[in-house]
């Protein structure tokens, strides 16, 4: 694969907000590297699990990546209590760490027989322009307390600016492990 540019957000509908305005084209250039990551593939290859050490797959990542932003932009616009985990305590030493939310948390990361690569790319555009939309309408200065959970800092609260950086972090860390696992799949690599 030939290095390409990312796209540039359209001016004609940018925030208001020029810190918002970067941080979405950062966060936009980062999703234009892991869809272009998989392209021309096919479900199978995007199915498959080319690196012998790890059960990751270029579609269980475009499914996560789609997923965690979701996920986020709730937190954003809600709060812990819209990331599912509130009720959890992970300190429990009879915690069932095969409940319910943390199956489906770790199905998220599975391209599952029924799913399409060209139907998870669909949904993460969608989910694109749903977070650009709903961020235009925050101030990036709200903060919400994080869920308790084992990686968070106890009692430690994050703004919508700090959301939208974890999801530019999130999506080029998993950008960079689909390039691993696209040059493991067939030789090809996104940056050159």
């Amino acid at each position: 694969m030939s290095q390409t540019t990312a796209p540039s957000t359209n001016t004609n509908t940018a925030p208001a907000n020029p810190e918002l305005q970067d941080l979405l084209q950062s966060l936009a250039r980062q999703r234009h590297f892991l869809r272009f990551t998989v392209q021309n593939l096919t479900d199978d290859q995007a199915r498959s699990h080319p690196v012998p050490s790890s059960e990751l797959s270029l579609g269980g990542l475009i499914k996560h990546v789609t997923a965690g932003e979701n996920q986020w932009l709730d937190f954003a616009v809600h709060g812990a209590p819209a990331m599912g985990s509130e009720s959890m305590d992970f300190d429990d030493p009879d915690f069932d760490w095969n409940s319910p939310y943390l199956v489906e948390w770790n199905n998220g990361f599975r391209m599952v027989e029924n799913e399409t690569l060209a139907g998870l790319l669909a949904t993460y555009e969608e989910r694109a322009a749903e977070t650009e939309a709903v961020l235009s309408t925050l101030d990036l200065n709200t903060a919400h307390e994080l869920p308790k959970a084992p990686w968070f800092e106890a009692g430690a609260s994050w703004t919508v600016r700090r959301v939208v950086l974890h999801l530019i972090g999130e999506t080029s860390q998993h950008a960079g492990h689909a390039d691993i696992l696209r040059e493991a799949l067939d030789g090809q690599k996104t940056m050159g």
